[in-house]
């Protein structure tokens, strides 16, 4: 059932997910997942880096027009769109392009978001692969239009990554169900 539920998801978002700029198609918004710019231990976190490269190249490819940055905030001294939005400025993108979303605590929240807050049905996921699926599937489920453009993922393989994002998707299917159940009931 655990495998079933993790390839499943994977298949659904197969032809949903981009890693060349020259096939994935044009959104006005591009929607940065959220993580924590520094790892537990110090040092900068790949994912975070890789995550902001990719809107970077999506945003100057002029594949989105707008950045959505989606990710958790609950902390006084931690931001993730903050850190987020500091660094795609950073990196040259003007500032009224990109929109902070404050409340993105988890992915489906994230998505949810995007379409009820920034009232759009069609956009853009910047995240791994992995995440970019469970992302789109989630989208997908609740009737939006959504594909991922992969980032940069790390050369080594994280077991411990792996491992959540297995619970990750058997809670992304909770989510939905609970989701249309609550919506339907």
């Amino acid at each position: 059932m655990i495998v079933f539920c993790y390839l499943g998801i994977s298949f659904w978002s197969i032809r949903k997910n981009y890693d060349s700029i020259d096939c994935i198609p044009y959104n006005t918004f591009g929607v940065v997942l959220g993580t924590s710019k520094y790892l537990h231990g110090g040092g900068i976190n790949a994912y975070f880096k890789y995550r902001i490269d990719a809107a970077c190249f999506l945003f100057r490819h002029k594949k989105v027009r707008y950045i959505i940055v989606s990710g958790d905030n609950r902390e006084t001294n931690y931001n993730e769109p903050k850190m987020m939005k500091k660094e795609l400025i950073k990196k040259g993108i003007p500032y009224h392009f990109i929109y902070e979303d404050f409340y993105g605590i988890s992915t489906l929240h994230s998505v949810l978001r995007v379409h009820k807050v920034f009232h759009q049905k069609k956009f853009t996921i910047i995240s791994q692969k992995f995440h970019n699926e469970r992302a789109i599937f989630i989208g997908n489920c609740l009737g939006l239009d959504v594909i991922g453009f992969n980032a940069k993922s790390l050369t080594t393989f994280d077991k411990k990554i792996q491992l959540r994002e297995v619970f990750a998707r058997i809670k992304a299917l909770w989510d939905v169900y609970c989701y249309f159940y609550i919506k339907s009931g």
